[in-house]
C-alpha cells in the first residue's frame, strides 16, 4: 500500500473511532440521565399533584419511561383519585371545591419536558400532556362557602411548590376520546349523565408567583376548548333518539356552536301512539346552526348553572303530530306543560338573556278518525327573539317575565306577527298572546278545516285577523277581530263507500244561506271584536289550546255561533218534518189510488 493511501486510511480509522467513541459517551450519558431522571420525575409528578391540590389528589402509575433526546415521558396505568378523608377536612375548613374528579387511563404521555431547564432553573416546563382515552368521573356538590368566589384556586398552588420549583407550566393538556360521567350530588334521585368520545384541550396552564392573580386566567388556564363530533342518546322511554353533530366550545370567548341537533322519533306518525299505548303527541325536531354567546364557563364548572348572553337558532323545524281516537292515558294530564312551566322544571339552573330565531318551520298536525285524514297547519320562515329564558329564582325576582316576539307565515302565505308574554312565577301557568295575521287566500286553510272541521272553503279572502288573549292552565279568554270578504263554504262528510269526503249539499246550502257571513265587516262597515272563552281540557297541549281558541273566534266571526247552529238545526228539523209529512201524504195518495184501482176491478167483474 503506498504511503499516501496508508496515511488516509489511518486518518479515516481515527475519525471513525473518535465518532464512535463520542456516540458511545453520549449514549451512555443519555442512558444515565434517562435512568436517573425517572425516579426524580416520578417523585416530582406525585409531589406536584399532591401539594398543588392542597393534599386532595394523589396520582399512581405502574411504570414511567423517559427519552432524553425527545424530552418525552410515558406513564402507564395512571390513576388520579381524591382522598375522601382530606375532602372532609377541606369541607370543615371551607376550602373544598364543588367538583371532585376521578381519572383513570392506560397511558399518559408527557411531551418535551426540558429536563435541563428543570435541573438548572427549577422550572418544570411541559409542551404537552396527553390523556389518551381516559375515563373521567365528576361529582358535583354545591357549597355555600364557594358562592361568589373568583375562578381561581382558594390558595395559589405556587405556595405548595415554591420550595422545589420556581415555575410549573404546560402549554397544552389534551384529553382525547374521553368517557365522561357526571353525577349531581345536590339531588336525591339524579340519574348520572354519561358521554363518550369527548375531546378537551386545556391551554397554557401556569403556576408561578403571579399566575393565581392573573385576571385573564381562570383556574390558572388561558383557555378551555371542548369538541364533540357525534353524540346520540336514546330516551329512557325508548321513543326518541337525541342527536348532536359537531359541538365546539371555547371558554375564552364563551362561544358554543352545534352544527346540528335533532330529536328523532323512533316510530312513524301512525305507529307512535300505538307503540306508546295511548294518545300521545309525537315531536320531531331538527335544528341547524345553534350558537351560544357569552357562556359563563367558571360558573358552569363550579355550580352547573348555564348562563349565556345570547343563543341563536337557525334553519330547522319543529313538527308535532297527534292522533284522535286512541285511548287516553288515565294519568295523562298536560296541565303544567306550557313552555315556561317546563322550563321551570329543568333540573339545571338556566339563564339565556336572548334567544334569536331565524327561518324555523313549525308544523302542527292531527289525524281525525272521523274523516280518516290528517289535518295540519304550518308556520314557515319563523323568525324573531325570546328574552329572559330562565328558571333562576334570583333572576325571576328581578324580572318575572319571559317574552317572545315572532314573525311567521301561515301556510307559507299570510304574515303573522305574534307576541307571547309568559309569567315565570305564576302557579297557574299564566301567559298572554296577541298578534295580527295579514292578508291571504282563505282556501289555504282547507288543509286543516277539511280533515278536522269537515268544512271546505270554496273561496274567500282574508284582510286581517287580530287577536288578544290571556291564558292559564284552565283555558284562554280574549277577543278576535276577523276581517274578510267573498266567503263561501261547503260542509263535508266521510263516505265509506267512496272512501273520501263528499259534500253535504243541503247542509252546505243552508250554512251559506243562514249561517255563514260572506263578508266582515258587513254593509255598515263596523268590525266588532268577538269575545272568546275557551275552556281547556286537561289533555290539551299548548299548541292545541292556542289553535282552538283562535279557531273558536274565527267560527264566531263568520257566523258559526251556537245560536246560528241551533237555528240551522231547527230549519233542518223543520225540513225533515216537512219531508216526512210530504212522504206520508204521498203514501196516503198512493194507498187511495191503489184502493180505487182495486174497487174498479171488482166493479168490472
Amino acid at each position: 500500500m503506498p504511503a499516501t493511501k496508508r496515511y488516509r486510511y489511518k486518518v479515516l480509522k481515527w475519525i471513525t473511532g473518535s465518532l464512535l467513541g463520542i456516540f458511545l459517551v453520549l449514549a451512555g450519558i443519555a442512558w444515565f440521565l434517562n435512568v436517573k431522571s425517572r425516579p426524580m420525575l416520578t417523585s416530582r409528578i406525585k409531589t406536584l399533584l399532591y401539594t398543588s391540590t392542597d393534599s386532595l389528589y394523589t396520582i399512581s402509575f405502574t411504570k414511567v419511561s423517559t427519552n432524553i433526546f425527545t424530552g418525552n415521558a410515558t406513564l402507564q396505568n395512571v390513576k388520579i383519585t381524591p382522598d375522601q378523608n382530606r375532602y372532609k377536612q377541606l369541607i370543615a375548613l371551607k376550602r373544598a371545591p364543588n367538583n371532585l374528579y376521578t381519572v383513570s387511563l392506560k397511558k399518559l404521555v408527557v411531551k418535551r419536558f426540558h429536563p435541563l431547564t428543570l435541573y438548572r432553573e427549577r422550572k418544570l416546563q411541559l409542551e404537552e400532556v396527553l390523556f389518551d382515552k381516559p375515563e373521567v368521573s365528576m361529582v358535583n356538590r354545591q357549597f355555600a362557602f364557594n358562592e361568589g368566589r373568583a375562578p381561581r384556586p382558594i390558595k395559589s398552588p405556587y405556595a405548595f411548590i415554591s420550595k422545589n420549583l420556581k415555575e410549573f407550566s404546560i402549554k397544552s393538556i389534551r384529553f382525547r376520546d374521553v368517557s365522561f360521567k357526571y353525577v349531581n350530588n345536590n339531588l336525591k334521585k339524579e340519574v348520572p349523565f354519561a358521554i363518550d368520545d369527548l375531546n378537551i384541550t386545556l391551554t397554557d396552564l401556569l403556576v408561578d408567583s403571579t399566575s393565581a392573580e392573573d385576571p385573564t386566567r381562570f383556574y390558572l388556564l388561558k383557555d378551555i376548548v371542548i369538541n364533540l363530533n357525534d353524540y346520540a342518546y336514546r330516551t329512557p322511554d325508548k321513543m326518541y333518539d337525541i342527536k348532536l353533530e359537531k359541538l365546539d366550545f371555547r371558554a375564552s370567548t364563551g362561544k358554543l356552536r352545534v352544527n346540528h341537533f335533532a330529536l328523532v322519533p323512533l316510530h312513524d306518525e301512525m305507529a307512535f301512539g300505538k307503540v306508546a299505548g295511548y294518545a300521545r303527541e309525537r315531536f320531531n325536531i331538527s335544528m341547524n346552526d345553534i350558537m351560544f354567546n357569552g357562556i359563563d364557563m367558571p360558573l358552569y364548572i363550579s355550580k352547573q348553572e348555564l348562563w349565556a348572553k345570547e343563543m341563536a337558532i337557525a334553519n330547522g323545524f319543529v313538527s308535532v303530530f297527534s292522533q284522535k281516537g286512541l285511548k287516553q292515558k288515565p294519568v295523562e294530564n298536560k296541565i303544567g306543560r306550557f313552555p315556561h312551566q317546563l322550563l321551570q322544571r329543568v333540573n339545571m339552573p338556566i339563564l339565556v338573556q336572548k334567544i334569536q330565531v331565524k327561518d324555523v318551520g313549525i308544523n302542527y298536525a292531527v289525524y281525525n278518525n272521523e274523516s280518516n285524514q290528517k289535518g295540519q297547519i304550518t308556520f314557515q320562515h319563523t323568525s324573531g327573539f325570546i328574552k329572559n329564558a330562565t328558571n333562576l329564582q334570583k333572576i325571576k325576582a328581578i324580572n318575572p317575565v319571559m317574552e317572545a316576539n315572532l314573525t311567521t307565515y301561515l301556510c307559507g302565505q299570510g304574515k303573522l306577527d305574534v307576541n307571547f308574554v309568559f309569567d315565570l312565577t305564576a302557579n297557574d301557568g299564566a301567559f298572554s298572546y296577541n298578534g295580527t295575521l295579514h292578508s291571504f287566500n282563505a282556501r289555504v286553510l282547507n288543509q286543516i278545516t277539511k280533515p278536522l272541521g269537515l268544512v271546505r272553503i270554496n273561496r274567500g279572502n282574508v284582510d286581517q285577523l287580530k287577536f288578544n288573549f290571556k291564558a292559564n292552565d284552565s283555558g284562554a279568554k280574549g277577543t278576535v277581530a276577523f276581517s274578510y270578504y267573498d266567503l263561501s263554504v261547503a260542509l263535508m262528510r266521510n263516505d265509506p263507500e267512496k272512501d273520501h269526503l263528499v259534500t253535504r249539499g243541503l247542509l252546505s246550502f243552508l250554512a251559506n244561506a243562514l249561517i255563514i257571513k260572506s263578508e266582515n265587516p258587513g254593509p255598515d262597515g263596523k268590525l266588532i271584536p268577538l269575545s272568546v272563552n275557551y275552556s281547556r281540557p286537561a289533555n290539551t297541549s299548548f299548541f292545541s289550546m292556542i289553535w282552538r281558541s283562535l279557531f273558536t273566534g274565527i267560527k264566531y266571526s263568520i257566523g258559526i255561533t251556537e245560536e246560528k247552529q241551533n237555528e240551522v238545526k231547527a230549519h233542518i228539523a223543520k225540513f225533515k218534518a216537512m219531508r216526512e209529512s210530504h212522504l206520508q201524504r204521498k203514501q196516503k195518495r198512493l194507498e187511495r189510488r191503489q184502493n180505487r184501482e182495486r174497487l174498479e176491478k171488482r166493479e168490472k167483474r
